[in-house]
């Protein structure tokens, strides 16, 4: 049977909420909703708060049982990452970087990963910048250039509201679809081969 030439990408959003409902998690839900709006592929939401359990106490990813195995495997085969995570004490979430610590080092490279965070105000937004860019470069990852970052009054029952906000995510967004096309034309063309 001959390979589909056009497979799905795949996209993968993480958000670092520690809960549910998390405005976190809305906002990894959104940004990842706009990427399906866009391009034919998989989506898969993985919630860092549901896995903290299984996380917890974990030093080495054989430790890790086959649950968080299977979404560490999912970020690593990524085509586009969304990353999400509200600020805690100036930073991502110690979960978060936690499981980021699991990731082959080598299995980002070139990725494109689109960055967000939520806050309670304003003050933390370069966070962004100063926090969550540096650790995925260290991935050698491509961190888009524009990030979204969200505070408490951007949500309505932790649904986004604020129109300047959601055209911000659009355009986040739209940003990422060239280097998409890109891999999704290596796709194609390493299915023709296949196929041949």
């Amino acid at each position: 049977m001959k390979p589909h030439l056009n497979p799905p990408l795949r996209a993968v959003a993480v958000s670092g909420g520690m809960q549910r409902p998390s405005r976190a998690v809305s906002l990894a839900e959104h940004l990842l909703g706009l990427v399906g709006e866009q391009l034919h592929c998989e989506q898969q939401l993985i919630e860092l708060g549901q896995l903290a359990p299984q996380l917890a106490g974990a030093l080495w990813r054989s430790q890790l049982p086959d649950a968080v195995e299977q979404q560490l495997a999912a970020v690593e085969q990524a085509d586009i990452l969304i990353v999400s995570t509200p600020v805690y004490r100036g930073s991502y979430t110690g979960l978060f970087k936690h499981f980021f610590d699991f990731i082959d080092q080598d299995a980002l490279i070139d990725t494109p990963v689109l960055l967000a965070a939520t806050g309670g105000s304003e003050r933390h937004a370069l966070m962004i910048d100063h926090q969550l860019r540096p650790l995925f470069s260290f991935f050698q990852a491509r961190t888009l250039p524009l990030g979204v970052y969200a505070t408490d009054k951007d949500f309505l029952d932790y649904r986004l509201h604020d129109e300047a906000l959601i055209q911000r995510s659009q355009l986040a967004v739209q940003r990422a679809l060239p280097l998409l096309e890109l891999k999704r034309h290596a796709q194609t063309a390493a299915a023709a081969v296949a196929a041949a």
